[in-house]
């Protein structure tokens, strides 16, 4: 077959257009593309490593942040506790002692009202007996005619009162 015998001639040809068409490839990708995809490749990587560490970082800032705010609010609650426990006992003092002065007042203003209702009923006691020992005088005169002495029915009156 002619093709057959005419392939030794094309081959070598075609080797070295194959060995020329690799080499220019091999150079133009091998080491100027390859390069230049790896050092984006690597600058990527770093970025990534660095965003990493950047948000570790931030993570840890955050907890320390959380920490500090855990803290203070604790802090903070166990102050408003303490304000909260020394007001409730001032509050506490102050009302009983209002309450003793208000008992005091109170206790005052029944001693000065036992005192007026004890004048009251010794001032109605001693105008009962003087109603009565008039009563008696009037009585004893329109019964029996005689006259007795306001000082007579006064006694009278009151010799009754301590009998009954």
């Amino acid at each position: 077959m002619p093709q057959i015998a005419q392939m030794s001639e094309f081959f070598a040809s075609q080797l070295f257009w194959l060995l020329v068409m690799f080499g220019i490839v091999f150079v133009v990708v091998g080491l100027g593309m390859v390069p230049k995809v790896q050092g984006t490749v690597d600058l990527r990587d770093q970025r990534i490593a660095d965003d990493l560490a950047s948000a570790e970082r931030a993570r840890a800032e955050a907890d320390a942040t959380e920490e500090a705010y855990r803290a203070e609010t604790e802090r903070n609650r166990a102050e408003a506790l303490k304000v909260t426990q020394a007001a409730k006992e001032s509050s506490a003092r102050a009302a009983e002692e209002r309450l003793k002065a208000a008992d005091s007042d109170i206790g005052g203003k029944v001693a000065a009202a036992e005192a007026r209702i004890r004048s009251a009923a010794d001032a109605a006691a001693s105008e009962i007996e003087t109603v009565a020992a008039e009563a008696a005088r009037a009585i004893i005169a329109r019964l029996s005619g005689r006259t007795v002495t306001e000082a007579e029915a006064a006694q009278a009156v009151k010799e009754v009162l301590a009998d009954g």
